[in-house]
């Protein structure tokens, strides 16, 4: 089972991903939550908490950074888990994704945060 969170700040959305992404229906659940961020200009996966990935997961995953890029969209992983980073290389993906640090993560937080005060 996955549990999907969305918190928006501004232009930012993180999609906190929790459990396992391994059935289709994960992987479903995983497109609707991202593809109906379309007003954000950046999409951060938070994937600390998913504790398995298989194909539907790793397809998914490679599905959302195209589609982001179509909707001119910035698309990030953040703290993927060794298990989604293990699948991601598996696949030969891993590198075609941008994983920010979390000094990375607090800049971008702060400037979403002072961009949407400012609003």
């Amino acid at each position: 089972m996955l549990n999907v969170n969305i918190e928006k700040i501004g232009d930012l959305a993180v999609v906190e991903c929790e459990g396992r992404l391994i059935q289709s229906e994960a992987a479903v659940k995983l497109r609707e939550a991202v593809t109906s961020q379309r007003d954000a200009r950046i999409v951060v996966l938070e994937l600390s908490e998913v504790h398995a990935i298989e194909g539907a997961g790793l397809g998914m995953l490679v599905f959302l950074r195209r589609w982001a890029r179509e909707h001119d969209i910035r698309f990030m992983l953040f703290d993927p888990s060794k298990c989604v980073q293990d699948g991601l290389k598996r696949v030969r993906s891993i590198s075609e994704f941008y994983i920010p640090t979390l000094d990375d993560m607090f800049a971008l937080l702060a400037y979403a945060d002072s961009q949407y005060a400012a609003a």
